[in-house]
C-alpha cells in the first residue's frame, strides 16, 4: 500500500512538473522567441524554422539521449522520463492553444524561467526528465572531469549561439539570461542537478547492496563496520553520488532491504578522482572478482 501511494505521488508530481514546463515555454518563452536549452532548444529552432510540430520533435529528437540514459542509469529512469517526455510532449500541444500571458519581453523571460524551473525541478525531483541532455550529460560527466552542470552549459551554449544567428543576439541573450534564472529555480525546487550528494546507508546487506548500486548507477561504495546500540553489528555503507542518482539510489535499498537506514547529506566540495567510476575501475573491479573466484 505504502509503495502504491508513493508511486502515485511520483506520477502525480511528474504529470504537474511537465505541464508547466510545456505552460511556461508556450505562453512565455516560444511566442516571445526565446529558447530553453536542450533538446527543447533544438526543437524549437527546427520548429520556427519548418512547419514540424514542436510536440512531435521533442519526442523524436529525445529518443537517442533516452536510450543513452537506460544503459547508464536504468530501468527505473527510463520509465519515469518516457512518461515525463510523452506527458511533456501533449501538453506542449494543449498549451499551444493559450494566448500569450505577456508580450513585454523582460516578463516574460524572468516569468517564463521561473515557471519552467518549478517544472522541470519537479520532474528531476521524482527521479523524471523532460530533456535528454541531462541524462547524456550524466554519462559525459562519470567519464570526464566535468560536472553534469558544465557539459549541460557547453550544450546549451552551442544551441544559443545558433539561435542568435538566426534569430539576432538580443534573443541568444534573453534565451541565456532565461537560461540563468532557470536553473537557479530549479537548484530551488530539487536541491541541485549537478549538486553532489553523499548518502550514508546503515544495512544488513551492504555486499548486495553495494554491488547493485555499482551495477545500476556505476558508483563505487566504501563498506564501514558499523555496531548499533540495539540492533548490534551492521554494515555502514557511504557513497556520493548527483542528485539525479538520488532517487534511484532510495529505490535500491528500498527493494534489497526496507529496514535500511539512509542519510543524505549535502556535500560542498569534493577532492580526489575515486567518485565516479569509469570504464577502467568497472574492468579493474571485475578482473578483481576474478580473481577472488579463483
Amino acid at each position: 500500500m505504502e509503495s502504491l501511494k508513493r508511486n502515485l505521488i511520483t506520477v502525480l508530481m511528474l504529470t504537474v512538473g511537465a505541464f508547466l514546463g510545456a505552460y511556461a515555454l508556450e505562453t512565455f518563452l516560444i511566442p516571445n522567441t526565446i529558447l530553453d536549452g536542450g533538446v527543447t532548444g533544438i526543437s524549437i529552432i527546427i520548429s520556427k524554422m519548418t512547419s514540424i510540430s514542436m510536440s512531435l520533435l521533442v519526442l523524436i529528437l529525445n529518443i537517442p539521449f533516452i536510450y543513452v540514459g537506460y544503459r547508464n542509469i536504468g530501468k527505473g529512469f527510463l520509465m519515469r522520463a518516457v512518461y515525463s517526455m510523452i506527458i511533456f510532449s501533449l501538453s506542449l500541444s494543449y498549451c499551444a492553444y493559450f494566448d500569450p500571458v505577456t508580450e513585454q519581453i523582460l516578463l516574460a523571460t524572468v516569468f517564463g524561467g521561473a515557471l519552467l524551473g518549478i517544472g522541470v525541478g519537479l520532474v528531476i525531483h521524482f527521479g523524471g526528465c523532460v530533456d535528454g541532455t541531462e541524462s547524456v550529460a550524466l554519462v559525459i560527466s562519470k567519464k570526464t572531469s566535468l560536472s553534469v552542470g558544465q557539459v549541460v552549459l557547453i550544450f546549451n551554449l552551442i544551441i544559443y549561439s545558433v539561435a542568435g544567428m538566426i534569430f539576432g543576439l538580443d534573443r541568444a541573450m534573453y534565451s541565456l539570461l532565461t537560461y540563468f534564472i532557470t536553473f537557479k529555480v530549479i537548484d530551488f525546487v530539487s536541491e541541485g542537478l549537478e549538486q553532489a550528494k553523499a548518502a550514508l546507508i546503515v544495512t544488513e546487506k551492504g555486499s548486495d547492496m553495494a554491488d547493485e548500486i555499482y551495477k545500476r548507477l556505476g558508483r563505487t561504495v566504501t563498506k564501514i563496520k558499523g555496531k548499533g546500540l540495539i540492533t548490534g553489528e551492521k554494515e555502514v555503507l557511504y557513497c556520493v553520488l548527483t542528485r539525479l542518482e538520488v532517487f534511484e539510489l532510495k529505490k535500491i535499498c528500498n527493494e534489497m532491504d526496507q529496514s535500511s537506514f539512509i542519510t543524505i547529506l549535502e556535500v560542498s566540495e569534493i577532492i580526489g578522482e575515486h567518485i565516479k567510476s569509469t570504464s577502467k575501475s568497472k574492468k579493474k573491479k571485475k578482473q578483481n572478482l576474478q580473481i577472488e573466484q579463483s
